[in-house]
């Protein structure tokens, strides 16, 4: 599923009930990393939850950058999801242009997400904006 699509689909359920099960369907379909990636390096701190990311710097100029991630947690793995679609595949200036909190908020998630997992779905952009900046600066 692409960004555009899911903002769509989410513009027509209004439940936050169906809202979360999609979010969790997507944490169900989105692929893990391996276990040996699953790092203190690799950890996003600022999460209630277990996440890690994983960057892939391409070889262009600039280098398009993509992300893997993984969560012990269908909702987060779903944020994670959300945040792969917006990010993963751009280069580091796109990256750092595009504004997430339009995005959360399209969706819907600000009123129906607990601080905690705000919170770390900010803490996951963040570290994707560090490390975008340290793949080119």
């Amino acid at each position: 599923m692409q960004l555009d699509d899911l903002l769509d689909t989410f513009s027509f359920i209004t439940d936050w009930e169906e809202r979360y099960r999609l979010l969790i369907d997507l944490g169900r379909k989105m692929p893990g990393v391996d276990e040996s990636e699953k790092t203190d390096t690799n950890r996003v701190e600022g999460c209630t939850s277990q996440v890690w990311l994983i960057p892939e710097v391409g070889e262009g100029d600039p280098p398009v950058i993509t992300f893997r991630a993984d969560s012990d947690s269908f909702i987060v793995k779903g944020l994670l999801a959300i945040i792969l679609m917006t990010y993963s595949g751009k280069t580091a200036d796109e990256i750092n242009r595009t504004d997430i909190e339009d995005i959360f908020t399209r969706l819907g998630l600000e009123q129906n997400l607990s601080p905690n997992r705000r919170s770390g779905f900010y803490a996951t952009v963040e570290r994707i904006k560090e490390l975008a900046r340290a793949a080119h600066p």
